[in-house]
């Protein structure tokens, strides 16, 4: 069951990361959005898209390794996935946002 849980949030959180990448950012909080012009919004919903996509489609490669019987190897997909997601949305976060919050 921990592992189907596994693909079904990384799928919804890849589905989140690619609706950002369109443009429509209002998956985003309002207040990490607040600073964002208008004709930045198409750079900024791509960069944290594809930081969140990036953090979903770790976690389905995690469920496939897991199913495989690699956890060992799961798990560094995934912290190494979440890593390179929250570096896209922090560079995201102070380039367009002129920071955190």
């Amino acid at each position: 069951m921990d592992d189907i849980m596994l693909l079904i949030i990384g799928a919804f959180i890849s589905v989140i990361g690619i609706v950002n990448m369109t443009g429509n950012i209002s998956t985003i909080h309002s207040y990490n959005r607040r600073r964002v012009t208008e004709e930045d919004i198409p750079q900024y919903g791509r960069v944290v898209g594809i930081g969140t996509l990036s953090i979903g489609v770790s976690m389905v490669i995690g469920f496939f390794l897991q199913l495989a019987g690699l956890p060992e190897v799961m798990a560094v997909v995934i912290i190494i996935g979440i890593l390179i997601g929250i570096a896209f949305m922090l560079y995201a976060q102070f380039k367009y946002n002129k920071g955190i919050f």
